[in-house]
């Protein structure tokens, strides 16, 4: 199990740690996912030193959860049964006390049905991390959220919205944009890495929601945790962009970039704030 204990900063050595617990620990990672990211999910997990498993189905979901490191729910591409494993993995995930991340993808008034789905899953248990952007995090809080899955919002603009639910719920709530702001409700940390090449490649931000769940999964702090999976893929995504001409090619790096990463250059060229 693990304790939520959010009283030390966030550093640069601390993320570095981070990195170096999970390539040690290898966290198992649950994924209910949306359909379009899964296959590029596995593999992000996989290449930074974690293990996926993308099981999504009500008859397994809850089992599962209670023996993974980690669960990550996304509701990107909802339908009836996956909804009903969702919430099976989110009520089992908490008796058992493992951390899950939320991804409320698209959510808002707009789109009705995912928003209850995404508001349930809150009620059931809390989870470690909501990670979205910034239009998604304002209509969890009860704004007018974005088109689509595309923010109409800067993460400055969020931040209110994101300590509010952060409070609430007792989760951290990270806000992903050209900078990432992430908090607990007390503590705020930024993150500047990352290329705008991130937002060219589909589910880059879905698989950043499993890569919190796999820290959450060995970190016992999960700003730290939600940080740390941040940095790495944002780190990776600098190194990747350098060398790259597109974001075909970048893509293909980014996975080669994450496995090569070590934990003393995450320490030295991670951006916080």
């Amino acid at each position: 199990m693990v304790a939520t204990t959010p009283v030390s900063p966030v550093t640069a050595a601390a993320v570095g740690d981070a990195l170096a617990t999970l390539r040690e620990r290898s966290p198992l990672v649950q994924c209910l996912t949306n359909i379009v990211v899964a296959q590029w999910t596995a593999n992000l997990l996989l290449a930074t030193g974690a293990a996926p498993a993308m099981v999504d189905n009500p008859e397994e979901s809850g089992v599962f959860a209670g023996v993974a490191s980690g669960v990550l729910v996304n509701v990107g591409t909802p339908y009836g049964e996956t909804a009903a494993a969702m919430e099976q993995a989110v009520a089992a995930a908490g008796r058992a006390g493992t951390p899950w991340v939320l991804d409320p993808v698209a959510v808002g008034p707009l789109l009705g049905w995912r928003t209850g789905i995404a508001l349930r899953l809150l009620s059931v248990a809390a989870p470690a991390v909501v990670r979205g952007n910034a239009s998604e995090v304002m209509a969890l809080a009860g704004g007018a959220g974005g088109k689509g899955v595309d923010s109409l919002d800067t993460p400055e603009a969020a931040l209110d919205a994101a300590r509010a639910l952060a409070g609430s719920h007792g989760t951290v709530v990270a806000v992903s944009g050209p900078v990432d702001h992430l908090t607990d409700g007390e503590r705020l940390v930024t993150v500047a890495n990352g290329h705008e090449w991130l937002t060219r490649v589909t589910g880059v931000g879905c698989a950043l929601g499993a890569l919190m769940a796999a820290f959450a999964g060995c970190v016992e702090d999960p700003l730290l945790a939600a940080t740390a999976a941040t940095a790495t893929l944002t780190v990776a995504a600098d190194e990747a962009a350098a060398r790259t001409a597109g974001p075909g090619s970048f893509a293909v790096a980014l996975l080669d970039e994450l496995a090569a990463l070590t934990p003393e250059a995450l320490t030295e060229r991670v951006r916080l704030g």
